[in-house]
């Protein structure tokens, strides 16, 4: 990851916790601890952030009312390889003219690139997944009623009587926390709430995970595993994980992400 991405993350990242400590700025960025003390250096020099004993704090106290998930932006360039090889193979699952609905994710966002071409039926609760598919791609597009969160690029309402409960899908895909033995894990209780009014109305539970995610553990469980019908997630993932997905009786799919990367940046043959 470049230098400049990496800065725009942890400038991200401190306003959002206000206070991050060296070791999540690595993880999150997977650069070493000594490259991140370099950016929190070059960052407090600039006047952007306070560099602390072990981390960075926020000139700016980031705003009360937030959503506990973390920022669109934040996570968007994380793990990028990962999830466009995952959301490829979400795109192979879909049929021209297909119902689908779109959790707002950064990995679920990845699939907009992979359909644009699908005339699909979609339903989606990103405001960054609505505007990119209105803007390029003939897919029709519907959105939920709701406030918008501007960091999470989400809309959401507590409300039942908004358009979900109008859209039927053949499959959803969904994009999480973490995923473990009791399932699988959010953030943020509002985005739970709305993501499960999501999963009542579609017949299949598609989770896309990059295999660091099974690793991650959140407080708060959207669904038990055995509600899901397929994970799709990359090359990285444990022999562990792999038989917990199918003790679960769940159907997996592997993405090769370097295989993937290589033929995306192959010419084209006439």
């Amino acid at each position: 990851m470049h230098e400049r991405e990496r800065h725009r993350i942890i400038l991200s990242a401190v306003q959002e916790k206000s206070v991050v400590t060296i070791q999540d700025i690595s993880e999150l960025t997977e650069a070493s601890e000594a490259t991140i003390r370099r950016d929190i250096a070059a960052l407090h020099v600039q006047g952007k952030i306070r560099r602390v004993r072990g981390g960075a704090e926020s000139i700016h106290p980031p705003q009360l009312g937030n959503l506990a998930a973390r920022p669109f932006r934040v996570s968007e360039a994380v793990n990028i390889d990962r999830k466009r090889a995952i959301a490829r193979k979400a795109a192979e699952l879909c049929n021209p003219g297909d119902a689908i609905i779109i959790n707002g994710g950064t990995t679920t966002f990845q699939l907009v690139h992979y359909i644009s071409a699908s005339r699909l039926q979609v339903m989606t609760n990103s405001f960054a997944i609505a505007e990119h598919l209105v803007k390029h791609s003939k897919n029709n597009v519907t959105v939920p009623g709701g406030a918008i969160y501007r960091e999470q690029s989400l809309i959401l309402s507590p409300f039942d009587n908004d358009t979900i409960r109008n859209f039927y899908a053949q499959r959803m895909f969904v994009g999480a926390q973490g995923v473990g033995p009791l399932g699988i894990m959010e953030a943020d209780a509002l985005v739970i709430q709305s993501e499960q009014k999501l999963m009542r109305q579609a017949d299949e539970l598609v989770v896309m995970v990059d295999s660091s995610k099974f690793r991650q553990r959140s407080s708060l469980i959207l669904c038990p595993l055995e509600q899901v019908s397929t994970i799709i997630t990359d090359d990285g993932v444990t022999a562990e994980t792999v038989r917990m997905i199918e003790d679960a009786g769940i159907s997996l799919i592997i993405a090769n992400v370097s295989a993937q990367a290589e033929e995306e940046d192959s010419p084209s043959v006439a």
